[in-house]
């Protein structure tokens, strides 16, 4: 089987795009998807949660939910804003936000070499939001999210891109952020073959983002092959919707913490054990960290800079030397005694694009009491976890720019 296929893709009619496309449904809460969709009938959020139709006292996996996610796609189809390509294609698909450009493909990956290891992950999934994304396909019959892969840069694959991309796109939309989206389809069959053959040459792809999406699918994919006497490898289901990038064309930003409270010190107390670890300085702007090891801190209205000593650094461990489980392992735990991030209800996190803002008014109104800024993750340490079969904690990384869903679908025949 090759890693990557090309797929008759359910994408936006001509000239709906822009009623359609929405952020990714898992880079807001309930509340926010419901303000999304003010005002817009059509967005894709309505079908990636469908919680915003109904009552918000509703639980989000209610199947019910399923249910309407169901219904709005036939009422997308039946109003003839999507439509299915009547052959395999392969989409070139590039973001624009301000200097930012990266060009990608949009494929359908292997499963297989997802079961293989080829295709690599780095992130533990939680049981909850995977399931949802499993009864998500079931009911669609479609993968509507992409996961966020990396390749190697290769001309093989790049070049062709970036030719591709020289054409008329069949849409070219601007989204409310400023993201400008577009999108060209592949349908000529030599294209699809060098496109093919590149990404068979490369030895590993990377899990950027999108791990429930991936996780969810091998699990439908799974299921669907033990129940088909029939199966030959080639339906759908044993592939995954994908879209991957460049990796040297990537933006990586911090995932930075705040924690609800000082673990019964006071915020003396809690400063003089921070010194024993870290060099603390007093800043009088907001601290974003410029190099691995060194952390914001944000606590009654006044910045410091903390770098760890180090000493402290466990250099020849990749995931023990992340910034984010330093901080965890030297501050969060032994310090604010927090527990595991993926389920401590006493901690939070925000993403880089929301900025240092985003640390500031959750402390300053109470509702958090203390913020950590983070250096960014190395894509290059994000790389080197996954080609140890290691994972790294949550909330390492966050990749701007966002893709958008809606842009294309894959249907499981």
């Amino acid at each position: 089987m090759h890693l990557i296929a090309p797929f008759a893709g359910l994408r936006p009619a001509p000239g709906r795009a822009a009623e359609l496309l929405a952020p990714p449904y898992d880079v807001m809460d309930a509340d926010e998807a419901r303000a999304l969709v003010a005002g817009r009938p059509w967005s894709f959020l309505h079908l990636s949660r469908p919680e915003v139709d109904l009552s918000p006292d509703l639980d989000p996996y209610d199947p019910a939910c399923y249910a309407q996610a169901v219904a709005t796609l036939e009422r997308m189809r039946s109003a003839g804003l999507l439509e299915r390509d009547g052959r395999p294609c392969y989409y070139v698909y590039r973001l624009t936000r301000g200097p930012q450009v990266q060009t990608g493909l949009v494929l359908a990956a292997s499963l297989a070499a997802y079961r293989a290891g080829r295709i690599r992950r780095h992130e533990v999934t939680l049981a909850a939001k995977e399931d949802d994304r499993v009864q998500q396909i079931a009911a669609l019959n479609a993968q509507t999210g992409p996961a966020f892969l990396i390749h190697r840069r290769d001309p093989a694959i790049d070049d062709t891109l970036a030719a591709v991309a020289q054409g008329t796109p069949a849409i070219d939309t601007l989204a409310a952020d400023g993201v400008r989206h577009t999108l060209w389809a592949v349908a000529d069959q030599p294209t699809i073959d060098r496109l093919t053959a590149g990404f068979d040459a490369q030895e590993r792809l990377y899990i950027a983002d999108g791990h429930h999406r991936t996780s969810a699918a091998e699990r439908i994919g799974a299921a669907r092959q033990a129940a088909n006497p029939q199966h030959t490898g080639a339906e759908s289901y044993n592939r995954f919707l994908a879209v991957s990038f460049p990796g040297d064309e990537l933006q990586v930003l911090a995932v930075n913490r705040l924690v609800r409270d000082l673990n019964g010190l006071d915020a003396a107390a809690f400063l003089r054990q921070v010194a024993e670890r870290f060099r603390v300085v007093g800043s009088a702007v907001p601290v974003a960290p410029t190099q691995p090891g060194e952390f914001g801190l944000y606590l009654d209205g006044a910045w410091s800079r903390l770098t760890l000593d180090p000493e402290r650094v466990p250099r020849h461990d990749p995931v023990a030397r992340l910034d984010v489980r330093l901080l965890q392992d030297q501050l969060l735990t032994p310090i604010l005694g927090l527990g595991d991030p993926r389920h401590d209800p006493r901690i939070d996190f925000v993403g880089g694009i929301r900025g240092l803002g985003g640390l500031v008014q959750p402390v300053d109104s109470g509702i958090m009491r203390v913020a950590f800024s983070l250096y960014p993750t190395p894509l290059a340490d994000l790389i080197a976890v996954a080609d140890l079969g290691e994972t790294m904690p949550p909330k390492c990384t966050w990749f701007e720019t966002k893709l958008a869903d809606g842009m294309v679908s894959l249907v499981l025949d």
